[in-house]
């Protein structure tokens, strides 16, 4: 016995309702889940289709579908982090490099400045609040997808929120800790302020590429890792 595309469909609810949000990971479950019933199903052929998929379902364990959801964000956050790699790499080639070391005595040459915190501390505001823009609008644009009922990518959610985990948790820590102690900057000898320049030069590429570089090419990674990700959202 077969599953007919009215059960394909229903095994796609089933993870939905099981705390499943994405689409690729939803059809690696279903597609686990046919093949099972379907096995069932030779063994006991009176089985319905509910039986049989709860039958399935428990071989999943206690957690269900969790375990599997947690090692695909594992293997998926891997992935997203060699893209941000391959990108940074590139600021450190010609002609990126040039705006780099630009970027890096900037740093270097307004930290040595008398009241040199407060410049750090608007700056850091300024890229708190360009963040908070970015998340609102991705947050926004995912509403609406989730309102059309459109499928969603893991890469997809990831490119749009695991940056503003990073980057802005970093960027409030910092601003939170400049502005509580009041640190002057233009007091540290010059191996401190080199290596806070550094530091302060890695986020701006960072927070650059994750605002900006990848949003860009969103699509193209996607397709990229993603072989049905055009065909799915042309539907």
């Amino acid at each position: 016995m077969k599953l007919t595309q009215n059960h394909i469909a229903q095994l796609f609810k089933f993870t939905r309702k099981h705390y499943v949000y994405h689409y690729d990971v939803q059809s690696e479950l279903v597609d686990h889940l046919a093949n099972d019933i379907e096995e069932i199903w030779i063994e006991n052929p009176n089985l319905s289709f509910e039986d049989a998929r709860d039958k399935s379902f428990k071989k999943f364990g206690i957690f269900g579908f969790m375990d599997v959801v947690e090692e695909k964000q594992k293997q998926m956050n891997k992935r997203y982090w060699n893209i941000i790699l391959n990108f940074a790499k590139e600021w450190f080639t010609l002609p990126k490099i040039v705006i780099t070391i630009t970027v890096f005595l900037a740093f270097f040459t307004v930290l040595q400045v008398k009241f040199s915190e407060y410049i750090f501390l608007g700056t850091l505001l300024i890229l708190i609040s360009l963040e908070g823009i970015s998340a609102y609008k991705i947050r926004k644009k995912h509403k609406e997808k989730e309102i059309k009922k459109e499928k969603v990518f893991l890469l997809e959610a990831m490119l749009g929120t695991t940056k503003n985990t990073y980057t802005g948790f970093t960027f409030v820590n910092l601003f939170n800790i400049a502005n509580l102690t009041r640190f002057d900057f233009s007091h540290l000898n010059i191996y401190w302020l080199f290596a806070i320049s550094v530091v302060l030069t890695l986020l701006c590429i960072l927070f650059y590429i994750s605002n900006y570089v990848l949003p860009e090419k969103a699509e193209q990674l996607l397709i990229e890792t993603y072989p049905e990700y055009k065909i799915v959202n042309n539907l």
